[in-house]
């Protein structure tokens, strides 16, 4: 009899667990939440496994979250006919990831590298943080994080409630509009249909986003708050040239290898340019970087089919924009500026 309780209790239980998963799921899909990846270094880690690819097979793309929303993948190797591999990371600054391949004798493939002005030329521990982590998990992950990586993508790639940055208890408790303490920052919740992540990492804003003003408008808000907050002034004089040192040393590296090195400014609009403008002005980090390494760049500015673009939230390309960029993109790195980067397969 005790253990027809037990089996009964075992079931009860399961039965609840069940309903509550089932309900969970279905209620976020009942608000439109769309299937998106949990973006951590596991899924890094697995796209920084994939640059060994023949350089005529893939692209390596670094830098933080403009690319991975400006870069739309499904058109970039529909036109190219290699891989595009984005390793970029949101809020961080690509350097880093720039001198992890540098350093790799394996790698000996293109590489595109996005620059964000006020994170690109940060030196603030901060900014390189989830670089260094990203690196330090792909080069000591275990056997047993590669398998359990794998199972969550087939039960991300199913589940809505599963992405750990939007619907976990944790983040849920985020989105509670408290008022930061003095001394205390609180990074702000973003709004959840602002970034939708797929399993090859290209970052989307939602439609349901992108037609609600409110939300928009938060996330520009957003936007302007932590561009007071972070009022560090730019590197300059001698500091400004040995970062220059110190990135021409990695470009060169990669070159010497037989690599190839490309740097892109991606667009943005609004008080965020203007101000990025104001801080960076382009003669002294821009056309100094390419100068000092004697690398190509490609400045959407230069491009009349890019250079109007208007960012929803003042940062990022919307998808059908995104798409445009990437076309422009291929176009002018197959036309042999600098030297041709690649000659397109166009299907």
């Amino acid at each position: 009899m005790e253990s027809k309780s037990f089996f009964k209790a075992g079931v009860l239980a399961l039965f609840l667990v069940a309903a509550f998963v089932i309900s969970w799921e279905l209620f976020w899909r009942s608000k439109g939440a769309p299937v998106s990846f949990n973006d951590d270094e596991a899924l890094w880690a697995k796209s920084r496994a994939e640059i060994y690819l023949p350089s005529d097979k893939s692209t390596v793309f670094i830098g933080s979250s403009r690319i991975k929303f400006d870069l739309d993948i499904p058109t970039w190797e529909k036109l190219t006919g290699e891989k595009a591999i984005q390793l970029s990371m949101v809020g961080t600054n690509p350097v880093p990831l720039l001198e992890d391949l540098a350093d790799d004798p394996e790698f000996k493939g293109k590489l595109i590298v996005d620059v964000t002005e006020p994170l690109f030329f940060s030196l603030g521990p901060q900014a390189s943080s989830s670089a260094l982590e990203g690196i330090e998990y792909f080069k000591n992950q275990t056997p047993s994080q590669k398998f359990s990586s794998k199972i969550n993508h087939a039960l991300e790639a199913n589940f809505v409630f599963l992405e750990e940055g939007k619907y976990s208890v944790t983040a849920l408790l985020e989105d509670l509009e408290l008022e930061n303490r003095k001394d205390v920052f609180r990074f702000p919740p973003f709004p959840k249909g602002f970034e939708v992540t797929n399993y090859n990492r290209q970052t989307f804003m939602t439609q349901d986003f992108m037609n609600d003003s409110i939300q928009v408008q938060r996330q520009t808000a957003i936007w302007m708050g932590l561009g007071k907050l972070f009022k560090t002034p730019p590197i300059k004089g001698d500091t400004l040239q040995q970062y220059f040192t110190r990135i021409k040393k990695a470009t060169d590296k990669i070159k010497e290898r037989g690599g190839k090195v490309v740097f892109v400014r991606t667009p943005a609009s609004g008080p965020m340019e203007a101000g990025t403008k104001a801080g960076f002005p382009r003669n002294v980090y821009w056309d100094q970087l390419l100068s000092f390494t004697s690398t190509q760049g490609v400045h959407y500015e230069d491009d009349p089919g890019t250079a109007s673009f208007i960012c929803p939230e003042m940062s990022h390309l919307s998808p059908a924009d995104a798409i445009v960029y990437t076309q422009h993109l291929v176009k002018t790195l197959s036309a042999g500026q600098g030297g041709s980067f690649f000659t397109p397969k166009f299907k």
